[in-house]
């Protein structure tokens, strides 16, 4: 959104209600939830309509009309799961998917397809989601007291010569990990 169109939304109640909205949606999958819910409808739905074409009623009743509606609240419960429970968003979208698939064989080819794809997309979209977290400032550690601050300046022979016999190819030292007594780690890991 532009600055230009958030002026117009400042105070009003509408405004602040929107940008609630917003911030609710994007802690969450929301998309993910919502299609998962809206592809729930149509396999529940179809088992039990009655189609009527001119004066010619078909009634799509099966013998699976249970299972359809089983499989259909299961998907709108998950997609609900999905936005009230963030945090079990995989289960959700893994068991989204199942019914999706299950869907196509006990109900009408998924609700004829439709509700078969939105399930599918959107277990998937749960899945995937994954919540930003606000990045802080990054802090840096101050550095260790040079070796060299603590003895006058004057360099010791032993570190140097122990330091300078160990390169390997083209000047660099084998260890990798990152520490090593020339940047004052000596063998510690921080947890940042």
């Amino acid at each position: 959104m532009s600055a230009e169109a958030q002026v117009g939304l400042g105070g009003s109640k509408l405004g602040r209600m929107r940008r609630s909205f917003r911030g609710w949606r994007g802690r969450r999958p929301f998309w993910g939830g919502l299609l998962t819910l809206l592809g729930g409808i149509p396999i529940m739905y179809f088992p039990y309509a009655n189609l009527t074409l001119g004066t010619l009623t078909i009634r799509m009743a099966t013998t699976a009309g249970a299972g359809s509606l089983i499989i259909g609240v299961l998907l709108v419960v998950l997609g609900l799961t999905m936005w009230f429970q963030p945090q079990s968003r995989v289960f959700a979208g893994v068991a989204a998917i199942l019914l999706a698939l299950v869907s196509l064989v006990v109900s009408n080819f998924g609700g004829f397809v439709m509700g078969f794809l939105l399930a599918l997309i959107g277990g998937a979209l749960g899945i995937s989601w994954v919540h930003e977290k606000p990045q802080r400032p990054v802090r840096r550690r101050a550095k260790a007291p040079d070796a060299r601050a603590f003895d006058g300046g004057a360099p010791q022979a032993a570190a140097g010569a122990a330091h300078e016999a160990a390169p390997g190819a083209g000047g660099m030292t084998d260890d990798l990990s990152g520490t090593s007594p020339s940047n004052g780690t000596n063998g510690r890991h921080r947890a940042d």
